[in-house]
């Protein structure tokens, strides 16, 4: 073994104990090592999530010297059969905090799987909960997590909990227990509901849902999550919850436990892992037999992608890279509901935030947190409307404004009208595709002049389901079927194969994620002309497709081409 430098060895010992063996071993350098270290503290995740994020040490590499460094032995956990895995053993919820798995007992001894034997929180935590002692096995920090996250228990375990005694209170014990005894509280974390809340959200994240919707009828209640555009029910918890459930969502949303005749709108946070918190937008409204409530899940890191992840062609992106770098002019996003108009504005958004650069967002509600990025949420009941925000931005010195939604006239005159003075902004319209934004635009009032002098580029999107790249298999479709589809004839010569879903354990139903499907329309000085004489979206169209820009049906029929997904459902979310 090469002799190690002792300044090197002697300043290693400020970093962590992984870090220093990394650093001691040669795998690391001291200022990549105290860069991630730093990195860490400020993200508040901890240094062997940010070093194997980083890519500087990859978790093979990283396993194998951590056993070495600290003479524990490695183990493969893909030969391990999960099944056989003792539960009970350590509370899923720590497993998940400290990301180790329990292997089995020796006497009165854990054998525990972990990527960083050097973190003596995680040990101490173990050996409190267990009142055992531990030894270490190291397993690959990327194996780890996905196990970690399999071993949790799973929703439908969490539910049956729910079954029992505990159900057999009086329905107001729980709304009354508070008034009842000012004393100790009950310990909330253990009850049934808390736990099944818990797990669902914790289901929900692993599956990718967007959306979980919790919905009482009069003699069922029904859990379902939106999953790749879809609502599948999950689970279906005695009827008996509906209440305590509601009441337990409020509370940690910010709601009005009280009041259950009006809708209202809340935020919570959950914690998974040392690494990731989630947020979450949550919805309540007064239906027949009890309030439905639907939670949206924020993932922050889907504004991080960048505009490579969401799907744009070269042509497209080149189309909407150059909008975004003008001086001043209004871009426009636009699609229904679910068709992620918001995260590609958040996308736009992280590529202009820079250090020089003033950027204001009026929303309803803010659904990311960017920082560096001053951020309104709207409250019509407080007065603070999308128009009143606009108001005040512009006595704020901004450089890029970013509105919600252009709701009304009162809002697009005053975006306008930034966008004519030097200012560039960006908005969302519900509208089908890019064409008929404008005359949309024309229909809520605004002169013609005043669209054509301010808009400079329109984009509109939908989100298509991404077949899965391990079940996929190749479909035969009869060239007529791909001729009235919309495809040309020179595009069906035999040298691409479509393909259709099959399904497999690793996906839903064929399908798994989803991929964006755009029409980038710019607005160049023949488009305006079309505008100034009140040209209609026909004339519009014409225009775009003299221009080079591709309908969203070429769009996504290009995507069956690639292989990306399949005729059936780009013919479903065009329905052209």
């Amino acid at each position: 073994m090469a002799a190690v430098d002792p300044v090197t060895e002697a300043s290693a010992l400020a970093l962590p104990g992984l870090g220093r063996a990394l650093v001691i071993a040669g795998k690391l350098g001291q200022k990549a090592a105290e860069d991630i270290y730093r990195k860490a503290q400020a993200n508040r995740t901890s240094f062997i999530a940010e070093l194997t994020g980083s890519g500087a040490v990859s978790a093979a590499d990283l396993a194998h010297t951590v056993s070495t460094a600290f003479g524990a032995p490695l183990l493969d956990l893909e030969a391990i059969d999960t099944h056989r895995l003792p539960k009970g053993l350590l509370d899923a919820k720590i497993c998940q905090e400290i990301r180790v798995v329990v292997l089995s007992k020796r006497n009165n001894r854990l054998i525990v799987a972990t990527a960083d034997p050097s973190d003596q929180q995680a040990a101490e935590k173990i050996k409190f909960s267990t009142q055992m002692g531990v030894d270490w096995v190291i397993a690959e920090y990327d194996k780890l997590t996905k196990m970690v996250e399999a071993q949790a228990t799973t929703a439908t375990e969490a539910m049956d909990s729910l079954i029992g005694d505990d159900f057999e209170f009086d329905e107001t014990s729980m709304d009354t227990a508070a008034e009842e005894d000012s004393g100790a509280a009950p310990d909330v974390d253990d009850a049934p509901v808390v736990k099944f809340l818990h797990k669902m959200l914790l289901d929900a994240i692993g599956a990718r849902a967007s959306d979980l919707h919790f919905e009482p009828y009069e003699h069922t209640y029904r859990v379902r999550f939106r999953i790749d555009g879809e609502l599948r029910e999950i689970a279906s918890p005695p009827v008996a919850i509906k209440d305590k459930l509601a009441s337990r969502i409020k509370v940690i949303s910010r709601m009005d436990i009280s009041e259950k005749r009006v809708p209202q709108d809340g935020r919570m946070k959950l914690k998974v892992g040392p690494d990731k918190v989630i947020d979450f937008r949550v919805s309540t409204l007064p239906t027949l037999f009890g309030e439905k409530i639907v939670i949206r899940i924020l993932d922050p890191s889907s504004a991080k992608l960048g505009i490579e992840a969401l799907g744009y062609e070269a042509e497209e992106k080149a189309r909407l890279i150059e909008a975004i770098g003008r001086p001043y002019g209004m871009i426009l996003v636009t699609g229904p509901t679910g068709s992620g108009k918001t995260v590609s504005l958040y996308t736009c958004l992280n590529l202009l935030n820079k250090p020089g650069v003033n950027i204001s967002t009026a929303e309803d509600p803010a659904e990311i947190n960017l920082p560096g990025v001053n951020q309104v949420n709207v409250n019509d009941k407080a007065g603070l409307t999308f128009a009143a925000a606009l108001k005040s931005f512009l006595r704020q010195d901004p450089d890029i404004i970013m509105v919600g939604e252009i709701r009304d006239l009162e809002t697009a005159d005053i975006a306008i009208k930034a966008a004519q003075t030097g200012h560039l902004v960006m908005s969302t319209l519900h509208t089908n595709d890019a064409p008929t934004t404008l005359t949309r635009m024309r229909n809520m009032g605004i002169a013609p002049f005043n669209i054509a002098s301010s808009v400079i580029l329109i984009t509109a999107q939908r989100l298509a389901r991404r077949l899965c790249a391990q079940c996929k298999q190749p479909a035969d479709i009869p060239y007529e079927n791909l001729i009235d589809a919309g495809f040309k004839e020179e595009d069906v010569d035999g040298t691409w194969t479509p393909y259709h879903p099959v399904g497999c354990p690793a996906c839903n139903g064929g399908y798994k994620g989803r991929v964006g499907i755009y029409q980038v329309m710019p607005i160049g000085e023949d488009m305006q002309r079309i505008i100034l004489a009140d040209g209609s979206a026909l004339e519009i169209a014409a225009q775009a497709r003299k221009e080079g820009v591709k309908s969203l049906r070429e769009s996504g029929l290009h995507k069956v081409k690639l292989g990306l997904t399949s005729l059936e459902e780009v013919l479903a979310v065009t329905n052209e």
